[in-house]
């Protein structure tokens, strides 16, 4: 897991020292916050660390195809059942068994993952033996379990196995000082798989516009408008200065109706904040002006070159009103001394 950010350094210590603990351990977290990374640390810091390690997703399998990949099943189970099989439980022996998105799972499943956590004993689908197994269990989810325990969709007593200890993953937006590491990395991966020599790095403004998004979708997200921005940069040669934070943004959509489809604040920005509009003209305009600059980059995702382009203007343009109402979002560097 990539960062030096304070929030990072304490979850991954947390994990640590969870590790060598022989107990369930529940990993909650955003979607993108690296759940599964977390996993593989608790596992390869383990004594079962040359051991199996499999992982499930439950809200990808149907609950049917769920019970029977994680028991197994025997010969006769259901139609087409014509062998044994066994399930992630008897193949992890000895290891780790990390699930993910938990909160997903049915009731009916809940009972058996509770049997097996608190005794290690489980039947296959359709058998009648009953089979031991030494498996850690490392359950991961975005969900509240507690508010689904509360209203019985999802077992308290399970919760009560599971949760012998927490880790609680920062969102990016609390790490925000790790975003410039982790979009290098990215932006390092992609240049290869892109078959450029090297990365130039970004620009100031293409920077500034990574750090002041706030990453509802995490680490993932900040990935994937990486490597889409990198991929529509096109240039190996020039530092990166245009970030694709939205791709649904239509280019072929007018100024006016990318403003009218963005809720915003209203154009008199005087009136917004409660104070009466200036009498002065040029006040009053100047007013005008800074709050149709500000809803044309909301609609853009704080970039100024697709801003100037919406409300057409020349790039430069853009960039002096920009400055002139000091909207730049641009952090300043601290003075040096000679």
């Amino acid at each position: 897991m990539i960062g030096n950010s304070a929030a990072l350094a304490s979850a991954l210590e947390h994990v640590s020292r969870l590790a060598p603990v022989n107990r369930p351990v529940l990993i909650m977290g955003e979607r993108g916050t690296g759940k599964e990374l977390a996993a593989d640390r608790l596992h390869f810091l383990s004594s079962r660390w040359d051991a199996p390690l499999l992982k499930t997703n439950c809200a990808a399998i149907a609950e049917q195809l769920l019970e029977s990949e994680l028991f197994g099943y025997e010969p006769g189970a259901f139609t087409g059942a014509t062998g044994t099989h066994r399930g992630r439980f008897e193949r992890a022996d000895g290891g780790t068994l990390f699930l993910d998105e938990l909160g997903t799972m049915s009731v009916r499943l809940q009972e058996k993952l509770l049997r097996l956590v608190e005794h290690g004993e489980f039947e296959r689908l359709g058998g009648q033996q009953t089979l031991q197994v030494d498996v850690r269990v490392v359950a991961a989810t975005n969900a509240d379990l507690q508010a689904m325990a509360a209203e019985g969709s999802f077992r308290a007593d399970l919760l009560d196995r599971l949760s012998f200890d927490v880790v609680h993953l920062p969102p990016l937006r609390h790490r925000s000082e790790d975003i410039a590491e982790l979009a290098e990395h990215f932006a390092v991966q992609m240049c290869a798989e892109l078959g450029w020599e090297y990365f130039a790095g970004f620009t100031e403004e293409a920077m500034a516009t990574l750090e002041a998004h706030d990453w509802p979708g995490n680490v993932r997200e900040l990935k994937n408008t990486v490597e889409r921005s990198l991929h529509r940069w096109g240039d190996s040669q020039s530092a990166v200065g245009d970030i694709v934070i939205d791709p649904f943004i239509n280019p072929w959509t007018s100024s006016t109706e990318a403003l009218q489809a963005t809720p915003t604040q209203p154009i008199d920005a005087a009136k917004a904040s409660g104070v009466a509009p200036p009498e002065d003209f040029h006040a009053h305009m100047q007013a005008m002006e800074k709050a149709l600059l500000q809803r044309a980059l909301a609609a853009n995702g704080n970039n100024q070159r697709r801003s100037a382009e919406a409300l057409g203007l020349s790039y430069n343009q853009m960039r002096g009103m920009v400055r002139k109402h000091k909207l730049s979002r641009r952090k300043r560097r601290p003075a040096t001394l000679p």
